[in-house]
């Protein structure tokens, strides 16, 4: 873990949300299972394996000398989460957690929850993506798949959408969506769809069509997606709501799965669709292996 204390004595802690170190993307040896997040103003330390008492002490003792070094006498508030499968424990090491945690990116405000399970609310490595859909939706229908907390929705309507068709299965987390939006006092231009994507074809069709569509699914969650088999189901109906110029961000994070995999879905089951580019990662997200990392292709209409 020497690597892990190298590192922090780097780390600043800026006004937005960002990871500070990703020792799941392979480049520190020995640290491949930690990780650590700036949720302003908390410190989120990840641990994917059972650390020690004594390893775990040594890691926020490095924490807290930088803490002190940049911060000074500002309290220091530190989490520590420690994954493996779906079981999950997080405890407070310091300080506290705001009871509403809101955080900022690019100029716009998130609410996030530390305390509650793996997600939190807002999913960093995909930063480049919601700025991607900035830059990209001015006067544009916009439709977000799998739209969890509507991150992507927020930043459409930041780059002037028109409006955005937010859709997901869960009801709570659209409901932290909605919550986004009035914290960026966004009071109209979004609709929150709590449905089976799968089976509401017709209520997105008549909405449509659509000149940018997003889709993130989850990888691998049973009752929900599936990428392996439910990539397929999605790409064969897709591009039909989508218009004749329009962009779609085709989203996966699943290390198991290449970047391959993806386009060949594409190439077989949406064969109308052209591969324009594949968005970089935020720096930080770097990974010895491109394929075990975040991808998220952009796709046109074939002409």
């Amino acid at each position: 873990m020497q690597l892990f204390i190298e590192a922090v004595k780097q780390v600043e802690f800026p006004h937005d949300v960002t990871r500070l170190f990703h020792g799941r993307g392979g480049r520190f040896a020995g640290c491949e299972h930690l990780c650590m997040d700036w949720f302003a103003p908390v410190v989120l330390l990840t641990s994917f394996k059972v650390l020690e008492t004594s390893e775990l002490d040594s890691l926020c003792a490095a924490i807290e000398q930088r803490w002190l070094e940049v911060k000074g006498d500002e309290p220091l508030n530190l989490v520590f989460q420690y994954r493996r499968g779906g079981e999950t424990h997080t405890e407070i090491i310091k300080g506290e957690v705001p009871e509403k945690h809101l955080v900022t990116e690019n100029g716009a405000c998130f609410q996030v929850h530390l305390m509650r399970g793996q997600n939190h609310g807002l999913f960093l490595d995909m930063a480049n993506g919601r700025q991607w859909v900035r830059e990209h939706s001015a006067h544009k229908k916009v439709l977000n798949l799998f739209a969890y907390t509507c991150g992507f929705s927020v930043a459409a309507l930041q780059g002037k959408a028109d409006e955005v068709v937010n859709i997901d299965m869960s009801k709570g987390a659209l409901s932290i969506g909605k919550q986004n939006h009035i914290l960026n006092d966004f009071k109209s231009g979004a609709r929150f769809l709590g449905h089976d994507i799968f089976k509401s074809w017709g209520k997105l069709t008549k909405l449509g069509p659509y000149e940018v569509i997003v889709a993130d699914p989850p990888s691998n969650q049973k009752g929900s997606f599936v990428a392996t088999k439910d990539y397929a189901r999605l790409l064969k109906r897709l591009p039909e709501l989508l218009t004749d110029d329009g962009d779609m961000l085709l989203c996966l994070n699943a290390p198991e799965l290449s970047i391959d995999f993806l386009k060949q879905q594409v190439d077989e089951f949406s064969p109308d669709l052209v591969f324009c580019e594949q968005l970089a990662n935020p720096a930080v997200f770097a990974d010895v292996d491109p394929n075990k990392a975040l991808k998220v292709l952009r796709y046109r209409k074939r002409v």
